[in-house]
């Protein structure tokens, strides 16, 4: 039983959609990830290449500001009341600087978090970073949430020989364990916790060793 529908015909959208609502169901109930978990995902020679280049901005815009004030004061950079003031007009620069750079930060970030990503979960992470380096000029992020509802579940471990197993393998290559149990009365898939069955209330636990609830 691999939580198909009876009536739905392999192949067709129907089927594809959901099998991907299943995935998703399926990632929600076994992922609970966290944002400073999964940051630390993006290697730490990539933060730090980010830091040194934004100081490396922050730098160069301070000596080209000091220099147009001293060499160029009638070139007109700033507002007048920055004008005269060679302090406040590099603040000023500075923090251009840094809204710069905290959104190329964010598209590097979000790239280099989709690569690292898609490649622990068996996805083609090239093909995925491109995508949504595409998409940014014109969507913003709408690549990375495209990603993020297409991403496959994290691999996992089986839960009677814990072998690693992928959501979409109906049994365990390891030991035949079904990985997607279904109620013996409706044929809806079920939790291996479930007690009765949420879809038609079919006490579950009487048949669990002769049914299809039973590793084969």
């Amino acid at each position: 039983m691999n939580g198909m529908a009876p009536n739905t015909i392999p192949g067709s959208a129907s089927s594809a959609w959901q099998e991907r609502m299943r995935l998703i169901r399926f990632r929600r109930k076994r992922e609970s990830l966290s944002f400073w978990n999964e940051f630390k995902l993006i290697p730490r020679w990539v933060i730090g290449l980010v830091v040194v280049l934004f100081l490396l901005a922050q730098g160069i815009a301070l000596v080209v500001n000091l220099d147009v004030f001293h060499v160029q004061q009638d070139h007109q950079i700033f507002p007048p009341e920055l004008q005269s003031n060679p302090a406040l007009a590099s603040v000023a620069l500075a923090g251009i600087i840094t809204g710069g750079s905290l959104v190329f930060a964010s598209i590097i970030f979000m790239a280099v978090y989709v690569n690292q990503d898609a490649k622990r979960r068996g996805m083609n992470s090239a093909l995925w970073t491109l995508v949504c380096l595409i998409l940014i000029p014109g969507y913003l992020v709408l690549g990375f949430i495209i990603y993020l509802l297409m991403r496959e579940p994290l691999p996992y471990p089986c839960p009677k020989c814990s072998a690693t197993v992928g959501a979409r393998f109906n049994f365990c290559p390891n030991c035949k364990c079904n990985l997607h149990p279904a109620c013996p009365h409706c044929k809806q898939e079920v939790a291996e916790t479930d007690r009765f069955c949420p879809y038609c209330a079919y006490e579950l636990g009487q048949s669990r060793e002769s049914s299809p609830l039973a590793s084969a």
